[in-house]
C-alpha cells in the first residue's frame, strides 16, 4: 500500500513539474478524453491520497488551475450510472411522453440553443495594430511634426510641402495597414467549421410523437432517435439501444474500433462510460434512444471548442523576426534623431542660427525618421508571404495564416498522427490463408476469375480451392453487417462508400474484391445473429438457404443445410458463421478446412503451431488478424427456445450450439494501409533534417510494425523501450568519466544533435512517469513512436521538444490531435480530417501527404527571398537616404534628397523590382540544407548589415552624392568644396552668370535632389541582379535562361523608371512637392554607375566562391 501511496505521489509530482514547465507557453489542455486523470481523480478522492496543485508555489491560477477544473467537472458527472428512470425523474421527462414543447421552449430560452461559442476577433484591437503597428507608431510622430511644420508660428507664410509630406505619409501608414488587413484576410477565412460537428437537424420525442427540429432547439431532456448514419447532436445517456449499436468515436480518441453502445454504465469514468454518446461522434450501426444530457458549450466538445478558440495565438518565427528587425531600425533611428538634436542644440544653433531654424529642425529630424526607416518593408514582406502562399495553394497546401510559412523552414521536429494522417484510414484486408495456403485477395479473384465463369453459382464439380475460397469469401460476406451505400455502387470497389464499422467494411470490401457477391450473397437467409460485444469478443450469424436457391448451402457446407420453407427434423442443421481474434475462438475449434482439398482436417498441435506463426507473422507487418470460423445449429435441438435473436434464452442457445466444435475456413489480415507516398514523404523531412517520429492511440506493436513499413524506423533491430532509458546499460551504453552515457546524444543550443539510428518506442503509461532528465535522454533520439498516447500526452510531447529548442511540426486530422496542433510551432492537418483538427491547424494539406516536403522547401525560400527583399531595400531605402540628412547636418551643405523623394524610392519604385525577386526560384537544393537554428540565424545578420549598408549601400551613396553635386557644379558652378561647412554661408560670387541665390536653391538643389534620386532608382537595378544570388555569378544563374528565369525583374525595372518619370517629370507634382526634371545626361550617368555595384557584388562571389574559408567568405551573407 504504501509502495503505491509512493507511485501516485511520484507521479503527481511529474505532473506538476511539466504543469510549471507548460507556464511559459500558456498552452491550455484543451481535450481531456479517455483521461486517466478523472478515473484517478475519483479513485484519490475514495482514498484521500490526491492532492491536486495548483500553480507554481501553490499561489494564483495558473494552467494547472483550468486543467483540474475540467477533470473535477468530469469527475463529479453521474449521469452515466442513473438508471433510466432516475434520468426521466432528474430532467423532469417522460418515457411515454418525452417532453412537453411548452416545457422545451421554456428551457430553450432559459439556457439558450445546442450551439457552440465561436470566437470573435477584436476588430477595433486589430485595426489600431494595423495603424499603429510596427514602423506605424514611429511614422505618426513623422504625420505630426509635419502637420505642426506646416503652419504659423513655425512656418509663416504656411509651407505646403509639409502639408504634402504629411498627407503622403498618412497615405504610406495606411498603405502598410491595408497590406497587413490583407495578409490576415487574403488566405482562407478562418476556418470556424466546428460548428459542422452539430448537425443540422434530428429526430427527438415531444409530446408523445416524433418530431424532427433543428439541433439548436434541442434541449437538456429531451429523447432523441438516432440511427446508422446519424451524428450525435448532444452528450447524450442511452436507455435504449440495439444489440448491434455502435459508435464511431475516432473523431475524440483516434481509434478506429468502434465502441459498442450500451444502456448500462460500464465505467465509472462519464468519459469512458459506453452508455453515453458524445456530441459529434457517428452512430455506425444499430439504433438507439438517448435523453440529453449535456448540450452546447457544456458538453465535451463545447469543452474543447470553448479551451482551443480560448487561446491566445502564437507568434510566429517570421513575426518575432521582424518585430526584431523593427526595434533595430526604430532604435537606430532613435539613435540619428537623438544625435542630430545634440548637435543642433549643442553647436547648430548657437554658430549658425540661420542654417537650422526650429521647422527646420523638425522636417530635418523627421527626414532622418522618414530616411532611416525602410517604409516599404511591410509591404514587401506582405507581398513576398502572399506570393508563396499561392505557389503553396498550386501544390495543395493551403496556410491559414501567411506568417506561419516560413516557420516551416525552420522545422526540425515533425510528430505525426499514424490513422489517417500516416495511413489512409481504410482498413483493407491485405493477407488470406487457410492453414495450409497464404495468399492474397488479388491472386483469389485471379483464381476465381479464371476457374469459374462470370456471374455462376458453386457447382458440386468445381475445383476444390475455388469452393474452399468461397467458403472464406461467404464467411466475410455474411457475417458480417456492413452495407454499401447504393449512391456509390457503381464505382470501383475501393471508392464506394460503406455503411459500417472499419473491420465490417474491410471484410465487405475483400468479399467483393474476390469475385461479385450479389448472386451468391442472394442464396442465403440470414436467421440469427448474436453482435461482437466486448464479453464475447466475437460475432456470429446463422444462415439457411433460400427457398429459390437451395442447393447453394449444400453445395459449400454439406447436404444437412436446411433452408426456408421446410420443415426441419433431427437431421437439420442451419449454417453458423463466427469471426473473432484467433485467441478467443481457438478453444472453441476442433479442425480446420484444408484450402487445397476443401475437407476438414483434425486441428492439431503443429497445426496450432503454424496457427500462431502466421498470426505472429502478419502482426509485426501491422496487421489485425481475424478468424473465420463455421459451425452448426440445429433448431430441432433448441430445447423449446422461442423468439428472436435478442431473446436472451435464444442467445444463450445459440452460443452454446454454434460454438461447439467450430471448424476454421481461414484466416484474414486486416490493416490500415500506408499512404503511398509517406515512405519518401519521410526520407525527404529527414533529409531536410527534420526528425519524423510517431504519435498514436494504437497498440506499440502494430505502431512500431507500421514504422518499419513506412521506412520511420530505419533499422530491422528491436527498438529500446522506456526501460532502457532507465537502465541504458541494457543495450551496452558505456557510462563516461563525468557519469553520463557518453552516446546517448546531447544538445547544442537551438539545434539537437541526437543519435543516428536509434530508435525507441513509448507508451502513454511511460509518458506519465518521465523525469526531465529522461526526456532529455529521449529527445536525443531519432527515429521514436510514441505509442497509446491520450490527447494531453501528445500536448506534452510537443513542449517537451520545444523546452529543448525543437521547433516542431505537428501533423493530425482528429480531435485529439487538436491540442497538439494548436501548441505547436505549425500545425498540419490533412482535409479529410475532422472540423476541429482543421480549426487549431495552421497549414491544410488539400492533396497527398508529399506536400509536406514541398511545404518545408517553400517555407525555405520564403526566409531567403525575404533575405534577398530586406537586402534589397536596405542600400537605397535606409542607407543612402540617412547620409543625405548626415551630409546635410554634419558638412553644413544643401539637403541631396527630400524627405518626400525617399517616401517614393521605399515604398514605390523600391517595391516593384522588390515584388520580382518573391518570384526567385531556390539558388541551391534548400531540403539538402539544415533547418534554419532560430535562435542563431534571423533574418537580418550583421552580415546583411554589412553588405547592405557598408558595402552596397557606400557604393550607392557615394555614386548618388557624387552625382549631386556634379550637378551642382556643371549648372551653377558651385562645386563640392565650395559648398561644404558653408551652413547656409554660400559663397554666391561663383555661381554662373544670371543665377541667383534664390534659384540656386529653389531649383537647381531641388532638381539636383531629383538627380540624387534617379541615381538611387537606377542603381538599384545593379542591386537587384545582385543581390537574386548569394554566391553564384549572374552568368552562371542570370534571369533569362530557363533554370533561373525571372523575367518579371525586368518588369520591375520598367515600373520603378515610369515611376521615377513621373515625379521628375508631372508639374503638378513639381509644383507641390519641389521637384524638376532631370537632365537626359543624368539619366545615363547612373546605368553605368549600377553595372559598377553589380561588377563590385560579382568580385565578391568569386572570392567567395574561390576562397570559401577566407575572412571574405566569413564575412558574406
Amino acid at each position: 500500500m504504501s509502495s503505491d501511496k509512493e507511485n501516485r505521489r511520484s507521479l503527481a509530482l511529474v505532473r506538476s513539474q511539466t504543469l510549471e514547465r507548460a507556464q511559459g507557453n500558456a498552452v491550455p489542455i484543451e481535450y481531456r478524453t479517455l483521461s486517466m486523470h478523472v478515473t484517478e481523480t475519483q479513485r484519490s478522492n475514495k482514498t484521500g491520497e490526491f492532492n491536486a496543485t495548483k500553480g507554481p508555489g501553490g499561489k494564483g491560477k495558473g494552467k494547472s488551475d483550468d486543467f483540474s477544473a475540467e477533470t473535477d467537472f468530469f469527475a463529479t458527472i453521474d449521469f452515466h450510472k442513473l438508471t433510466p428512470a432516475e434520468i426521466d425523474l432528474r430532467f423532469n421527462s417522460n418515457e411515454a411522453l418525452g417532453l412537453e414543447q411548452t416545457e422545451a421552449e421554456r428551457r430553450l430560452r432559459t439556457s439558450g440553443p445546442n450551439t457552440l461559442d465561436t470566437r470573435k476577433p477584436n476588430y477595433i484591437k486589430k485595426l489600431l495594430g494595423y495603424v499603429f503597428g510596427g514602423f506605424c507608431s514611429v511614422l505618426w510622430i513623422g504625420v505630426i511634426t509635419f502637420f505642426v511644420c506646416w503652419q504659423p508660428p513655425l512656418s509663416n507664410p504656411p509651407n505646403v510641402t509639409n502639408l504634402a509630406l504629411a498627407i503622403l505619409v498618412i497615405f504610406v501608414i495606411l498603405l502598410q495597414a491595408s497590406f497587413s488587413a490583407f495578409q490576415d484576410f487574403s488566405t482562407a477565412r478562418v476556418m470556424s467549421s466546428i460548428m459542422d460537428m452539430i448537425p443540422a437537424d434530428c429526430i427527438v420525442f415531444r409530446d408523445g410523437k416524433l418530431t424532427k427540429i433543428p439541433a439548436a432547439n434541442l434541449v437538456v431532456g429531451d429523447r432523441v432517435h438516432l440511427s446508422l448514419g446519424n451524428k450525435v447532436p448532444a452528450d447524450m445517456r442511452l436507455v435504449q439501444a440495439s444489440n448491434d449499436t455502435r459508435f464511431d468515436r475516432a473523431v475524440l480518441t483516434g481509434e478506429s474500433d468502434a465502441i459498442e453502445a450500451s444502456v448500462a454504465p460500464t465505467d465509472d469514468n462519464f468519459l469512458e462510460s459506453k452508455n453515453i454518446a458524445f456530441m459529434g461522434t457517428h452512430v455506425i450501426q444499430g439504433s438507439c434512444v438517448g435523453v440529453v444530457v449535456l448540450k452546447g458549450n457544456d458538453t465535451l466538445m463545447g469543452r474543447i471548442n470553448k479551451l482551443t478558440s480560448g487561446r491566445k495565438e502564437k507568434k510566429t518565427i517570421i513575426q518575432q523576426e521582424i518585430s526584431r528587425f523593427v526595434k533595430i531600425i526604430v532604435c537606430l533611428t532613435v539613435f540619428l534623431a537623438g544625435l542630430i538634436l545634440t548637435v543642433w542644440a549643442a553647436w547648430i544653433r548657437r554658430i549658425y542660427p540661420d542654417f537650422m531654424p526650429t521647422a527646420v529642425l523638425l522636417v530635418t529630424l523627421m527626414g532622418c525618421v522618414v530616411a532611416f526607416i525602410p517604409e516599404g518593408m511591410p509591404v514587401c514582406v506582405s507581398l513576398t508571404l502572399l506570393m508563396i502562399a499561392r505557389r503553396m495553394r498550386t501544390n495543395n497546401i493551403l496556410p491559414k495564416a501567411l506568417t506561419t510559412v516560413e516557420t516551416l523552414g525552420c522545422v526540425n521536429v515533425i510528430c505525426s498522427d499514424k490513422t489517417g494522417t500516416l495511413t489512409e484510414n481504410k482498413m483493407i484486408v491485405t493477407n488470406m490463408a487457410f492453414l495450409n495456403h497464404e495468399t492474397t485477395p488479388d491472386e483469389a479473384h485471379s483464381k476465381v476469375e479464371k476457374e469459374t465463369k462470370p456471374n455462376s453459382l458453386p457447382q458440386p464439380d468445381d475445383n476444390a480451392q475455388i469452393l474452399a475460397l468461397r467458403q472464406l469469401q461467404l464467411a466475410a460476406l455474411l457475417c458480417n453487417n456492413a452495407k454499401f451505400e447504393q449512391e456509390t455502387i457503381h464505382l470501383p470497389i475501393t471508392e464506394r462508400n460503406v455503411m459500417g464499422d472499419a473491420t465490417d467494411s474491410a471484410l465487405l470490401r475483400f468479399s467483393v474484391q474476390v469475385s461479385e457477391t450479389d448472386l451468391l450473397a442472394a442464396c442465403f437467409e440470414r436467421t440469427h445473429e448474436i453482435p461482437f460485444n466486448s464479453r464475447n469478443k466475437w460475432m456470429m450469424t446463422v444462415y439457411q438457404g433460400t427457398a429459390e436457391q437451395p442447393q447453394v448451402i449444400k453445395t459449400l457446407f454439406g447436404s444437412d443445410m436446411t433452408n426456408a420453407g421446410k420443415s426441419v427434423d433431427e437431421k437439420d442443421s442451419e449454417l453458423v458463421f463466427v469471426k473473432g481474434a484467433p485467441d478467443i475462438l481457438l478453444p472453441h475449434c476442433t479442425s480446420f478446412l484444408e484450402g487445397n482439398s476443401n475437407i476438414p482436417q483434425p486441428l492439431s498441435d503443429e497445426w496450432k503451431t503454424e496457427l500462431s506463426r502466421i498470426q505472429q507473422a502478419w502482426s509485426r507487418r501491422g496487421q489485425r488478424v481475424l478468424m473465420l470460423c463455421k459451425g452448426r445449429y440445429s433448431p430441432y435441438f433448441a430445447n423449446g427456445s422461442v423468439g428472436s435473436s435478442n431473446s436472451a434464452a435464444l442467445q444463450e442457445e445459440l452460443t452454446r450450439q454454434g460454438l461447439q466444435e467450430l471448424c476454421i475456413i481461414g484466416l484474414v489480415g486486416i490493416m490500415d494501409p500506408p499512404r503511398p507516398e509517406i515512405k519518401d514523404t519521410i526520407a525527404a523531412c529527414r533529409g531536410a533534417g527534420a526528425r519524423f517520429f510517431m504519435v498514436t492511440g494504437d497498440f506499440g506493436l502494430t505502431a512500431a510494425a507500421i514504422a518499419k513499413q513506412i521506412g520511420l524506423f530505419g533499422s530491422n533491430q528491436e527498438p529500446d523501450t522506456y526501460e532502457d532509458i532507465v537502465d541504458p546499460s541494457r543495450k551496452g551504453n558505456s557510462l563516461g568519466t563525468d557519469g553520463t552515457f557518453e552516446d546517448l546524444g546531447s544538445y547544442e543550443i537551438g539545434r539537437p544533435r541526437f543519435r543516428e539510428g536509434s530508435s525507441l518506442v513509448l507508451t502513454g503509461q511511460d509518458i506519465t512517469r518521465m523525469s526531465p532528465g529522461e526526456w532529455d535522454l529521449v529527445c536525443a533520439y531519432e527515429e521514436i513512436v510514441f505509442a497509446r498516447t491520450s490527447p494531453e500526452q501528445k500536448l506534452r510531447i510537443v513542449t517537451e521538444f520545444q523546452h529543448r529548442d525543437g521547433v516542431v511540426a505537428v501533423t493530425g486530422d482528429g480531435v485529439n490531435d487538436a491540442p497538439a496542433l494548436k501548441a505547436a510551432d505549425v500545425g498540419v492537418a490533412v482535409v479529410t480530417g475532422s472540423d476541429v483538427a482543421i480549426e487549431a491547424a495552421d497549414l491544410i494539406l488539400l492533396g497527398g501527404f508529399d506536400s509536406i516536403p514541398v511545404a518545408i522547401r517553400l517555407g525555405r525560400v520564403v526566409f531567403q527571398n525575404l533575405q534577398k527583399v530586406i537586402g534589397y531595400l536596405l542600400p537605397a531605402g535606409s542607407w543612402s537616404e540617412i547620409w543625405p540628412v548626415l551630409v546635410n547636418t554634419f558638412l553644413g551643405t544643401p539637403l541631396p534628397l527630400s524627405s518626400f523623394l525617399m517616401i517614393i524610392i521605399c515604398c514605390f519604385t523600391d517595391s516593384f523590382p522588390c515584388t520580382a525577386l518573391v518570384m526567385e526560384q531556390e539558388e541551391f537544393d534548400l531540403l539538402a540544407q539544415p533547418p534554419r537554428n532560430a535562435k542563431k540565424e534571423h533574418l537580418i545578420t550583421a552580415r546583411i548589415y554589412l553588405q547592405s549598408y557598408i558595402f552596397i549601400g557606400s557604393v550607392m551613396t557615394f555614386f548618388s552624392e557624387m552625382l549631386f553635386f556634379l550637378y551642382l557644379k556643371e549648372y551653377t558652378g558651385l562645386a563640392f568644396q565650395d559648398l561644404v561647412f558653408t551652413y547656409s554661408n554660400i559663397d554666391y560670387s561663383k555661381l554662373h552668370p544670371g543665377i541667383t541665390p534664390e534659384q540656386f536653391n529653389n531649383y537647381y538643389v531641388n532638381t539636383g535632389q531629383c538627380v540624387t534620386f534617379v541615381a538611387l532608382v537606377i542603381m538599384q537595378w545593379g542591386n537587384v541582379l545582385s543581390i537574386r544570388n548569394r554566391r553564384m555569378s549572374i552568368l552562371q544563374a542570370d534571369p533569362i535562361r530557363e533554370k533561373r528565369r525571372n523575367l518579371w525583374l525586368f518588369l520591375g525595372m520598367f515600373c520603378s523608371l515610369a515611376v521615377a518619370i513621373l515625379v521628375t517629370e508631372t508639374a503638378a507634382i513639381n509644383k507641390v512637392m519641389l521637384t524638376n526634371p532631370v537632365p537626359i545626361k543624368y539619366w545615363l550617368l547612373p546605368i553605368p554607375c549600377a553595372f559598377a555595384v553589380l561588377l563590385l557584388d560579382e568580385i565578391r562571389k568569386l572570392l567567395v566562391r574561390s576562397f570559401p574559408k577566407s575572412i571574405f567568405a566569413k564575412l558574406a551573407w
